[in-house]
């Protein structure tokens, strides 16, 4: 239900209004990045604590201006066509009893909590969860670029930083593998490859690491295709992550995994040519890239994706990471906890919904008729989804051109899926049983 609506008039912004979200839990598929990653019951929308640059950054995306940052500055700087490529701003959730109203109308975004304070605040921004929708989604975080430290860090963080970028792939070729997951299509939990891969891997490796998110499986024949077993949670009651035995077969039949990777190198090069236009440095920034490995999904997807592939791939999506369990990670905070503001009925309180937008429709339409809601969520299945996600560290940079070491790592990406692309269109062409995905 709708808890309230409404700020103050502003000449540049459109007005907030409030709204009740459902209860959350924890995030299971993360595979880089911090932990204290949230979902709605439902699996629609994500729950991220965030640093005020990220969350101002959000806010120029979506609505072109900031509290610190004209109209006129982020339009100079190339912003607008990220906006596809960047997941879906929902709004800031009311932690800790801090009540963020009128996000648009605040004067210092920086002014807003930044992590737990003493009395339990902190700043929480909801986004669209990607692998909604995805019944088997297999998730692959790159980390891009090649200077991995903020202006502001500390000596001792940037000289550690320089080190890491030095001694993995990040600094020769913009990209790092920060870990990933994949399905088989006969397995309900999925194979994870953990973030220390990436790491420890040279950069004449880092085609296997793209071979090992893009395996591909022939199947034996059409009668022997193997059962399709629905996902299942991979997180046990006691809180500890579960994986697929080592012996499982993930991955698709080459001729669908010959058209997701085709769209997705058009994609890769419609990022390409947004980040090349974009006044911007993206630091610790990455590309989250999630895919379907259920086989009967991503065969209807990939009949109907060539139609798109003109230029309306869905690209946009929040990345998703998990930090190792227990330990901190070097290119971030420590990790966060979120407590969160509950109304009366134990749902959550989400404040700066834009009033008007199709977000806020569409709970105005859900709270009308929760009949009608059961029967819209059967959406046509995705083949995949490509995004830009992690922006606690990004800065408009005008008139300074882009971030060449984000380019780099665009560039290595679309250079490593070119090739992988090319081993699974030799296999189809050497006819071995698998022109048919069965």
């Amino acid at each position: 239900m709708t808890t309230a609506s409404v700020s103050t008039t502003s000449p540049h912004l459109p007005p907030s209004r409030s709204h009740t979200l459902p209860p959350t839990a924890p995030l299971s598929s993360q595979v880089g990045g911090h932990a204290g990653v949230q979902t709605t019951e439902d699996g629609s929308l994500l729950l991220k604590p965030a640093l005020p640059r990220e969350l101002e950054f959000y806010q120029l995306i979506r609505d072109g201006v900031s509290p610190d940052i004209d109209a006129a500055t982020a339009t100079a700087s190339g912003l607008k066509p990220l906006l596809p490529w960047i997941p879906k701003f929902l709004g800031v959730l009311s932690v800790g009893n801090h009540l963020v109203e009128n996000l648009p109308e605040m004067t210092a975004v920086h002014d807003l909590p930044a992590s737990i304070q003493a009395n339990g605040t902190t700043t929480t921004i909801v986004l669209e969860n990607l692998m909604y929708g995805f019944r088997k989604p297999c998730i692959l975080d790159v980390k891009l670029g090649t200077v991995l430290y903020d202006e502001d860090a500390s000596p001792e963080k940037k000289e550690r930083m320089i080190r890491t970028a030095a001694s993995t792939t990040s600094l020769s070729t913009g990209v790092r593998l920060t870990g990933f997951q994949v399905y088989a299509n006969d397995h309900p939990l999925p194979k994870l490859t953990p973030k220390k891969y990436g790491k420890t891997i040279t950069p004449e490796q880092l085609p296997d690491g793209i071979a090992r998110f893009f395996p591909f499986r022939i199947p034996i024949s059409p009668s022997c295709m193997p059962p399709s077993i629905p996902a299942a949670s991979n997180v046990a009651p006691s809180g500890d992550v579960v994986a697929a035995p080592d012996d499982i077969q993930p991955g698709l039949p080459p001729p669908i995994l010959l058209i997701l990777l085709t769209l997705l190198l058009e994609a890769l090069a419609r990022l390409r040519a947004a980040l090349a236009g974009a006044e911007v440095r993206i630091v610790g920034g990455s590309i989250l890239i999630i895919y379907e490995g259920d086989w009967e999904s991503a065969e209807k997807a990939a009949r109907t994706s060539e139609d798109v592939s003109t230029g309306k791939a869905t690209a946009e999506g929040e990345g998703l990471g998990r930090n190792e369990r227990g330990a901190p990670d070097d290119e971030g905070e420590d990790e966060e906890t979120i407590t969160m503001e509950v109304d009366e009925h134990g749902h959550l309180i989400l404040d700066d919904v834009v009033a008007g937008s199709p977000i806020a429709e569409s709970f105005e339409e859900n709270e009308a008729d929760d009949a009608d809601e059961e029967s819209e969520d059967e959406d046509e299945p995705r083949l995949f989804r490509l995004s830009l996600i992690d922006f606690a560290h990004t800065r408009l940079v005008p008139g300074q051109g882009p971030d060449t070491g984000v380019l780099l790592g665009i560039d290595t990406l679309i250079r490593l899926i070119r090739e992988r692309r090319g081993v699974v269109q030799a296999l189809i062409d050497e006819d071995a049983g698998v022109k048919s995905p069965c």
